[in-house]
């Protein structure tokens, strides 16, 4: 990586523009480039950002660009996609996204870039997967924000129920960023206590967990039914992504990965926790789960892997 951090976003919608300011507000990059189809716009957003560098926490080179910016650039972030409408799922968007990316990707790639993919369009473990394909970058440099949000909201629902911080909820949203994720319960931790241990000394039940999980696959459409998108939350999962990267922190983080084989599925991407730093993703942590677990697990590969071949790879 450069001794001068830069990013480049691909996307200046709502979500990109959360993920930009959360950056001018936190710090930790010295030159962001913003890039979108509507020049204007941008060159827009680049002023109002820059206007609060005298409040910001560091110097930051702030401008609006184009793809010939990539070439030194460590990270591209595409935020770049059509935006999610009330009723349509993640998946409705395959078909319009994939055409957007593969536009984005061969464009970052021409200019010579060779740093790290960050993908947040939707579906997002599908057009992590065309990043890529179309890229032919090293699977550990190409990152979709996967379960990154879905895991926030199920450690923020878990305490507010439980009444203990979100710091210490250890827990996890695995799988498909969209319907057919899970929460591996035999895995979720209050401190270094299993939830499940905690919730039978409590008597709280599994139906209690479950409608809490349904909570947190529901929360994205909840949020679009009232507000049409849905962009901070993502914002700072972005950032904490990001930051990890550039701070080589190897936290561990559940984004979208390349299924080499681990829990038995290969040639997808998927969400897993997974050890995160300054080369991208490290490796994946492999957890050991039950039956139940597994084949929710599959069923999330195989639905992504349906789309896969037979709307996405048609259009690569």
């Amino acid at each position: 990586m450069n001794e001068k951090k830069k990013v480049v976003l691909v996307g200046c919608g709502f979500v990109g523009m959360s993920f930009a300011y959360s950056l001018l507000i936190s710090g930790g990059v010295d030159e962001l480039v913003l890039i979108d189809v509507n020049k204007e716009k941008t060159i827009g957003e680049a002023m109002d950002l820059n206007h609060g560098l005298p409040y910001a926490r560091q110097k930051m080179k702030i401008k609006a660009g184009d793809y010939s910016d990539c070439k030194d650039a460590d990270i591209v972030v595409i935020t770049a996609g059509a935006t999610q409408k009330p009723g349509e799922t993640r998946i409705d968007l395959t078909v319009t996204d994939t055409k957007i990316v593969k536009s984005v990707v061969s464009q970052t790639m021409e200019s010579g870039f060779d740093g790290i993919f960050v993908v947040a369009c939707n579906p997002v473990d599908v057009m992590t997967y065309v990043t890529q394909k179309v890229s032919g970058l090293p699977y550990h440099r190409v990152i979709g924000t996967g379960t990154l949000l879905d895991t926030a909201r199920l450690r923020y629902f878990l305490s507010e129920f439980l009444e203990i911080s979100t710091h210490n909820m250890h827990a996890y949203v695995m799988g498909e960023h969209g319907d057919t994720s899970f929460v591996p319960w035999t895995h979720a931790y209050l401190g270094s206590k299993k939830i499940l241990k905690v919730c039978e000394e409590r008597n709280i039940t599994q139906e209690k967990l479950d409608e809490i999980y349904h909570d947190v696959q529901q929360a994205g459409y909840e949020i679009v039914n009232r507000k049409k998108s849905t962009y901070y939350g993502i914002g700072l999962a972005l950032n904490q992504l990001i930051q990890t990267i550039f701070k080589d922190e190897n936290r561990i983080l559940t984004i979208s990965c390349y299924q080499n084989g681990e829990y038995g599925y290969k040639g997808i991407y998927n969400g897993v926790p997974a050890v995160i730093n300054r080369n991208g993703v490290q490796e994946m942590l492999e957890l050991e789960l039950n039956k139940t677990e597994q084949e929710q697990f599959i069923h999330s590969c195989q639905t992504l892997e349906h789309i896969i071949k037979t709307v996405v790879d048609l259009l690569l």
